[in-house]
């Protein structure tokens, strides 16, 4: 299991990728320790040093816990939050990259975007094409949250400025991703955003059909400026939601697998039934 003499990248990252990729496809399963150093040096033809280094990547993602004396084992993820981004990432080292999200807003979405659409622009990732689908909620109609604190009613100036954010972090998005295609980065681009009259209570992301993101929304108490007046409102907040992450396995009938299939059949139901098109 030699590394790939022609690969650019640093060889801890091809290790870690190798690493990682076992683990999400369950060759490692949660729980289970992992190889020694040594042997995993062996393995890959690396020095210890380049496989501390992939450990310690890993380990950031949230995907190892090492545990002094004992070793390096596979995290139980469904107990612990995990980091999206390098996930996210790595999806677009696929020829064909996919993202469906639901969510209040996708003002973090917009965020996590950023880094691997901008790999895509220096030609440090190579997708052949990217498809966004946007799911969040119609602010034209009445809703639950956000809401001030002194009354339970809808506001629509706490719309409106909600409504503001939304179009500004999808847009964000769009113009993004759109940019690839026009500069000839992608073969085919597209980015579709569907509303329905509800108030999310979670957030969920889909990636390449085979990883599901999902964490509910904290409602806290913050102060916000409405038409030149701060008032104190409670809200729903993206940033403070704690991610959990689930993968496809060889099992079928694994519980992750079963989530997975589950997240991707809600997301299609509502796509396709109660929801209707945004005009960017």
């Amino acid at each position: 299991m030699s590394l790939d003499p022609d690969d650019p990248r640093p060889p801890y990252k091809q290790v870690a990728n190798a690493l990682r990729a076992a683990i999400l496809t369950r060759r490692f399963e949660p729980g289970e320790k992992l190889p020694s150093g040594a042997e995993l040096a062996s393995t890959y033809g690396v020095a210890r040093m380049t496989v501390q280094q992939a450990i310690r990547l890993l380990r950031d993602e949230g995907l190892v816990v090492s545990r002094q004396g004992s070793g390096v084992f596979v995290r139980e993820r469904t107990e612990r939050p995990v980091e999206l981004r390098p996930h996210l990432e790595r999806a677009f080292e696929r020829g064909d990259v996919s993202v469906d999200f639901a969510g209040f807003s996708g003002e973090t979405l917009a965020g996590v975007l950023q880094e691997p659409l901008d790999k895509v622009r220096i030609g440090r990732l190579t997708p052949d094409s990217i498809a966004l689908r946007i799911l969040v909620p119609d602010l034209e109609q009445p809703m639950l949250l956000p809401r001030l604190v002194e009354s339970p009613a809808d506001e629509p100036d706490i719309r409106q400025r909600a409504r503001q954010i939304l179009r500004r972090s999808i847009q964000l998005i769009a113009d993004s991703v759109h940019e690839l295609a026009d500069l000839g980065l992608v073969r085919k681009a597209s980015v579709e955003v569907r509303a329905y009259a509800a108030t999310p209570s979670f957030k969920l992301y889909v990636i390449n059909h085979e990883q599901v993101f999902f964490g509910f929304y904290p409602v806290v108490r913050h102060t916000a400026r409405l038409d030149g007046e701060r008032k104190d409102l409670y809200d729903v907040m993206g940033r403070d939601t704690v991610l959990f992450h689930h993968s496809v396995s060889d099992d079928p009938s694994s519980a992750a697998s079963q989530y997975v299939a589950q997240a991707r059949t809600w997301f299609e139901s509502m796509w396709t039934t109660v929801s209707h098109e945004v005009d960017l």
